[in-house]
């Protein structure tokens, strides 16, 4: 479903200080670097940086209302250390350098379920994961309410050898203590489970050896 364009969003995109732009993409050196692909409207990223002043966060989302109202909020809420790039991962982050990434972040990213064929535009399905491997990602926190995405999720993760802990099956009955929701999560929660785990990359792939 298309978003409906805001007038005031164009000016946003282009005001916004925390919008990063082409030629102004550089993340810090001196400390760590976590990163949301696909952001929404940023509830998650603007509490979880506002959480951790020590972090540096950057969210990617491709659709440009949604990202400036993303970037909106989080100059009305005061986020921490918390920028925005406007792209699509099926570009290849090309902006990432490898070891720029501390920890990766997907949310309820799109299932791409109804069909067979779609499984290789999932963010978790092998071909992904590889490129995390190449930008030398160590470690994947992921939930989704998507029962057929969260399998699949879990048997890539294992073909490529990651390591799986904190994998939940029902993450909000579990009381996990440091769970923040989504805007998606807190809507359709009530609707069914939600899926988490954390994945940690095999030594090796960080490490750029066989």
């Amino acid at each position: 479903m298309r978003t409906r364009k805001k007038k005031w969003a164009a000016g946003v995109l282009t005001n916004n200080p925390r919008i990063l732009r082409d030629g102004d993409i550089s993340l810090p050196q001196q400390r760590p670097v976590h990163l949301e692909l696909g952001c929404g409207k940023g509830r998650f990223i603007i509490e979880t940086s506002r959480r951790h002043p020590d972090i540096h966060f950057v969210a990617v989302e491709r659709d440009e209302t949604i990202l400036a109202t993303a970037a909106r909020r989080a100059e009305e809420n005061g986020a921490g250390s918390l920028v925005f790039i406007h792209a699509d991962v099926n570009d290849g982050l090309e902006f990432i350098k490898p070891g720029e990434i501390s920890r990766l972040y997907i949310n309820f990213c799109d299932p791409w379920s109804r069909k067979k064929k779609w499984a290789k535009r999932r963010l978790t399905h092998d071909t992904f994961l590889e490129l995390y491997e190449n930008l030398q990602i160590p470690e994947i926190f992921f939930k989704t309410d998507n029962r057929v995405l969260f399998e699949s999720s879990l048997e890539s993760f294992s073909r490529k050898n990651w390591v799986l802990s904190n994998v939940s099956l029902d993450l909000h009955a579990s009381n996990f203590p440091e769970n923040i929701m989504t805007e998606y999560e807190e809507k359709f929660s009530p609707q069914g489970p939600i899926y988490r785990l954390e994945a940690q990359a095999r030594p090796a792939a960080i490490t750029g050896g066989t």
